[in-house]
This record gives C-alpha cells, structure tokens and sequence, in this order.
C-alpha cells in the first residue's frame, strides 16, 4: 500500500507496541491533515504534495486505519478523547507547537476542533470539510445506515465481515466525479480482514447521540468552547450531496462561524476533496498560503 502514496510515511511509536503511521514533508508552517472514517491519509495526497513546496504537512493515519497499526480492544481504546491524545504526543514528538492549520475531514473534524479547543493558541487557521464540532444537529436524524452500524450484531458483521462501509463509501463518496474501480480499491485497501477493520466499526459506535455515549461529554465541551477560534481564519468547503454531513451540519457551521468562508457544490459528495479536486485544491492552498 505504500507505493499508492507518493510522500513516504514514517512511524512513531504512539503508545507500547502500537505504532502510528503518518507522512512528513516539507518546510515552514505546519499544516496537518486529519482524514476520518473509513478513509486514510491517502484522502490527503494530492494537497499534501500542492503545500510541501511552501509548509510542512504532517498528515497521521489514526490507529487502526490506513498503514497505522490495528491492535484490538485489549490494547487500544477506540474513542474520540484517544485519538485527542495520539495527536498531542505526535505533534509534541515533532516539535509542532504553534501555527498549525488544520485541515478536518468527517471523524478528523470533530478530533481536530477537540485538539483545536484545547490549544487554541497553537491553531493558525483552519480548513473544514463534510464534518462536525457539536452534537447531531435536532433537525437531522442519524441516518439508518449508521443506526445499524452502529447498534447491531449485523453492523458490525457486515462492517467487519464484508467491509461494506469501506466499500460503499467508494462508491458513494463522490458524486459529481464517481470513483473508477482502481481507485476505490486504494480506499479500500487498508480494510482488507476482519481484523484490519476494527477501528472502521469503532469509529460508527462511537457516534456520540447521547450523555451515556463515551465521546459525548467531549463533543458538548468542544461545542461549548467554540468561540476561543473566532480569532482564526477559517474555510469551509462543502460537498452538499453527502447524505450524512448535509444542509443540517453546513447550516450549524454558519452559524457557529459566520465569519468563515464557505465554498460548497451543489453535485460533491461526502469525499468532497477526491469529488472536485481540480477546484477544491487551489482553493486551499490559496487559503492556507494567504499571510
């Protein structure tokens, strides 16, 4: 899987015997990339390589995705205040300690606002894409797909057994430019056995909807402690054919930050930098360049 990465990874050791995987390139301000579920740093790759010219990008592949290692229950907790941790000490590790963009996608947006809201002071600017940093929105019901995944035998067999969220958010995630085969195959890749896609189901149970949900108590503090990043510069661009992150969460992001930019496409689905990357890539590396 490595040659489907054109940046070469390296590997930290995150906690005793489980190893992170993550690509380094560049120089100048940190830029880190944090891809969510059931995606891999290979969601980042072609605007990994736009910045290297001009900043450091670090972009982790989250335990138990990507080339990251994928131990089980008994070695590792798979929940959002985790995947906090793991963060910290990589970026302490690099010595990355101040103007860091962010760059969230899904699962990573909700684990980069948490890193964000504790260490305000150490965020630059951030770029959002199909992703939260508060609660499932009242007028949005969790969709049945998830609901399943979720809080069922049978998620968890097709998920792990079948690798059928994997596959179907492939298939699914771009609308406007449908992924061909080849490439659905390197999304894909990585979730290969019932034991390589154990992070891909904790991820869908650790949806938090309510106060007896491990990550809610953290989403509600991330909610709550939004306003200390209305001093930074912030891009939102939105694919609005996501049929989980849809006009629901957009709208919510207008209102917490009515100050942001907003870009969204009307045909771009949930893999919104893979679906128009031609338009969406400029766009970026314009923002996060801009002094």
């Amino acid at each position: 899987m490595k040659r489907l990465l054109p940046l070469r990874g390296k590997y930290i050791e995150i906690m005793h015997g489980i190893n992170l995987h993550y690509l380094d390139a560049g120089s100048g301000d940190p830029v880190v990339m944090l891809h969510g579920n059931p995606s891999w740093c290979f969601y980042y790759r072609n605007l990994a390589v736009g910045l290297t010219p001009t900043h450091r990008v670090i972009v982790p592949d989250h335990i138990g995705c990507g080339l990251s290692d994928k131990p089980d229950d008994s070695a590792y907790t798979y929940t959002l205040d985790q995947r906090v941790s793991d963060l910290e000490t990589l970026l302490e590790s690099l010595g990355v300690d101040d103007n860091i963009t962010l760059v969230v996608h899904d699962w990573g947006g909700m684990i980069g606002m948490r890193f964000a809201t504790l260490h305000p002071h150490k965020i630059k600017k951030i770029v959002v894409m199909n992703t939260a940093a508060f609660p499932l929105p009242q007028s949005k019901k969790l969709p049945l797909a998830l609901k399943v995944g979720r809080e069922s035998f049978l998620g968890s067999v097709l998920i792990r057994g079948f690798n059928a969220f994997s596959a179907a958010a492939a298939w699914i995630g771009c609308k406007q430019n449908p992924m061909p085969a080849a490439l659905r195959h390197c999304y894909t890749a990585p979730y290969n056995s019932w034991r390589n896609r154990i992070a891909t189901l904790r991820f869908v149970q650790d949806i938090p909807l309510t106060s007896a949900d491990r990550a809610y108590q953290s989403v509600i503090e991330v909610e709550a402690k939004l306003p200390a990043l209305e001093h930074v510069p912030i891009m939102v661009c939105w694919g609005e054919q996501d049929f989980v992150f849809d006009h629901h969460f957009l709208q919510q992001w207008r209102v917490k930050f009515p100050h942001a930019r907003f870009h969204t496409w009307a045909r771009g689905g949930h893999y919104v930098l893979e679906d128009v990357a031609e338009e969406i890539i400029p766009l970026i590396c314009d923002f996060i360049r801009e002094t």
